[in-house]
């Protein structure tokens, strides 16, 4: 428990993508040093994340390491993750996709022509509307994990989306984070 007089802990946007990390691979355990390289990230800043998520509890240590805490990490995306960092999105640029743009419900919507929101990446493949991504790391550290990917992206659903798209992001999500898959 924190003394009391201590400063206030602020969530980072760098604690949510670990969060979707560590999820997106609870059957695994990771050093900070592995995660760090994951997801682009010093061993330093993963560790930092960490202490903020737990302290926040999103994350909590079990027998085997760092784990997310389901039910909180799910309650603060539905309700939070909009809110505490907003969608910020640009001009046209070439980029991944995300959002509804990406998998999982890519075959959900009808995607527009340069309508899709998409995270600016010199090696993107995909013309569309630039969505800021919750760290710099995001679309490196996406092409390395799909399940990261595909957490992120429904994110970003969450984050920017309209309220079809946003529900179907809460559903497809609360699969991911119970089940560990789609």
């Amino acid at each position: 428990m924190p003394k009391i007089g201590g400063r206030q802990p602020v969530l980072k946007p760098q604690d949510v993508v670990l969060c979707a990390k560590l999820s997106a691979n609870s059957e695994r355990w990771y050093t900070f040093a592995e995660l760090g390289r994951e997801l682009y990230m010093s061993a330093s800043e993963v560790h930092a994340a960490a202490q903020r998520a737990r302290s926040s509890q999103l994350v909590i240590n079990d027998e085997e390491g760092l784990a997310v805490s389901r039910a909180a990490f799910e309650e603060f995306l539905l309700y939070g993750i909009k809110y505490a960092f907003p969608a910020q999105t640009g001009p046209m640029t070439r980029g991944m996709p995300t959002g509804v743009a990406a998998p999982p419900l890519a075959q959900q919507f009808d995607q527009t022509v340069d309508l899709a929101p998409v995270w600016p990446d010199a090696d993107g493949t995909v013309r569309g509307i630039s969505f800021v991504p919750l760290y710099p790391s995001v679309p490196a550290a996406a092409r390395l994990d799909r399940r990261l990917y595909e957490i992120l992206a429904l994110i970003d659903a969450l984050r920017g989306g309209a309220a079809r798209e946003r529900e179907a992001a809460a559903a497809a999500l609360k699969e991911y984070i119970y089940d560990g898959h789609l």
